[in-house]
């Protein structure tokens, strides 16, 4: 049995990356993709390189929103994705919250999503799981945030790229380098990465 050979990624946060940024978002009509995601989605499938979407969710844990919205809302992720001719490969999420400083537990109900884990960013279990299931190469994927975690994650990972999105006002720990305006600046950063790389080579 032949081994799928190994290849890039993209591996993109969910708020203020993919979609608008709403605090502990729990409506579906708050949802909205930011400019020029779609495009940039489209522009990866038409390449054939998946994209993955890694989130943080710790509003199931902290009794915000059932873990079932989580899944509502990245189904409505992808219809308006689907709208414009774009998908995503993955869907990965963390519940959790680590217990630590935090209010105790007042639903018997959350106390499982109350935990350390490893899948939490800056833990890198989401995204290796998403580079297992998708065959990805961490030396040719990349990780896009808005938030340094994200980036952190990528790391541990091992992912090779990473790209930093930064607002006004925002303060990272990673160099200006590595920033960028938006999701799509940071794919199209990716793409000229790829085309320079000796190991890659579009089939």
């Amino acid at each position: 049995m032949s081994r799928k050979k190994k290849r890039p990624v993209v591996l993109a946060d969910r708020d203020g990356t993919l979609i608008r940024d709403v605090p502990y978002l729990s409506r579906l009509e708050e949802i909205a993709l930011l400019p020029g995601v779609a495009e940039a989605v489209r522009e990866l499938n038409r390449r054939g390189i998946p994209v993955a979407l890694v989130t943080n969710q710790s509003g199931v844990a902290r009794g915000y929103f059932p873990e079932s919205f989580v899944l509502e809302s990245h189904a409505r992720i992808m219809e308006l994705l689907a709208a414009e001719g774009a998908t995503l490969q993955g869907l990965y999420y963390c519940p959790h919250l680590p217990p630590e400083g935090e209010p105790p537990v007042t639903d018997p109900a959350l106390s499982r999503f109350r935990r350390f884990c490893g899948c939490r960013k800056p833990g890198p279990e989401l995204i290796l799981r998403a580079l297992a299931d998708l065959s990805g190469d961490p030396a040719l994927s990349v990780v896009i945030g808005d938030a340094d975690r994200d980036l952190l994650a990528g790391e541990a990972a091992g992912c090779k790229a990473g790209y930093r999105i930064v607002g006004e006002g925002a303060v990272s720990d990673f160099p200006p380098a590595l920033h960028v305006a938006s999701f799509a600046e940071g794919v199209e950063r990716f793409l000229a990465f790829l085309e320079s790389s000796e190991n890659f080579r579009e089939d």
